[in-house]
């Protein structure tokens, strides 16, 4: 067999020259694409990485934030826990406090209307004693009991010594109006001469005397000149005991308020 190497010359230079051909018309391009694809796929996947980066810092951000959202969400319930704890202890000790001043406020009004009561009842009783007292004096008056009235007002006449005595004894001579000696019941001439006969011999004098009734003396009879006084009368007693229970009831009264 014979070999044309003219042919097998031209066939490859046309083999060289296609190659050059391919190399410089389709093979560069389709590197040159696929090397530009490669760049924006690196490109792309950086960028998905950088995003990927950033939703992972959010994601670590929001949850840094829930957490503090969470803590300060379960300080600020314990905290109104507290403040609601001691608000609704503040309270209920303010109501107690307010149920005991009510209750001792009740019990003290209580107290003063019972004590008022009893006070009334024992002035009542008191002035009901002292009333059946007078009365039943005032009843027993007789003529026995004036005459020894007269005795006792010259008693006291004759029992004054010292400055007592210079005292109703100027009083006697000092004054221009008459004595007057008063007494629970009319005094018959006899005893209103022995009581002028006694004034006259004890203070040596010749005063005048003016007798008078007066009911309110309670078997008692008094002598008067010029502001001085002698005398005696129960009610004296009386009022002296009407004051006597009026401080004692007024001690028990003040001690039980206290």
């Amino acid at each position: 067999m014979l070999i044309d190497w003219f042919t097998v010359g031209a066939q490859v230079i046309n083999f060289v020259v296609l190659v050059w051909l391919l190399k410089r018309f389709l093979y560069r391009p389709i590197l040159d694409a696929i090397d530009a694809r490669e760049q924006r796929i690196a490109a792309e996947l950086a960028d998905a990485d950088a995003k990927r980066a950033e939703a992972r810092q959010e994601r670590e951000t929001f949850q840094h934030k829930n957490q503090e959202f969470d803590q300060q969400r379960t300080a600020l319930f314990a905290h109104a826990m507290d403040e609601a704890k001691t608000e609704r202890r503040r309270l209920l000790d303010e109501a107690r406090q307010a149920a005991d001043a009510l209750r001792a406020k009740r019990q003290d009004a209580l107290r003063q209307e019972a004590d008022q009561v009893n006070q009334a009842l024992l002035h009542r009783t008191q002035q009901e004693v002292f009333a059946i007292a007078r009365k039943t004096l005032s009843d027993l008056a007789g003529a026995s009991l004036e005459e020894r009235l007269v005795e006792v007002l010259i008693e006291r006449l004759g029992a004054l010594e010292g400055e007592a005595h210079a005292v109703l004894a100027e009083a006697l001579k000092t004054t221009s109006e008459p004595v007057r000696v008063r007494s629970a019941f009319e005094l018959p001439p006899a005893q209103r001469a022995t009581i002028q006969t006694a004034l006259n011999s004890t203070f040596e004098t010749e005063a005048p005397v003016q007798f008078e009734a007066g009911p309110d003396l309670v078997g008692g009879i008094e002598l008067t000149v010029n502001g001085q006084q002698v005398g005696w009368s129960i009610a004296d007693y009386l009022r002296s005991l009407e004051q006597e229970v009026g401080d004692l009831l007024n001690l028990q009264g003040g001690a039980g308020v206290h």
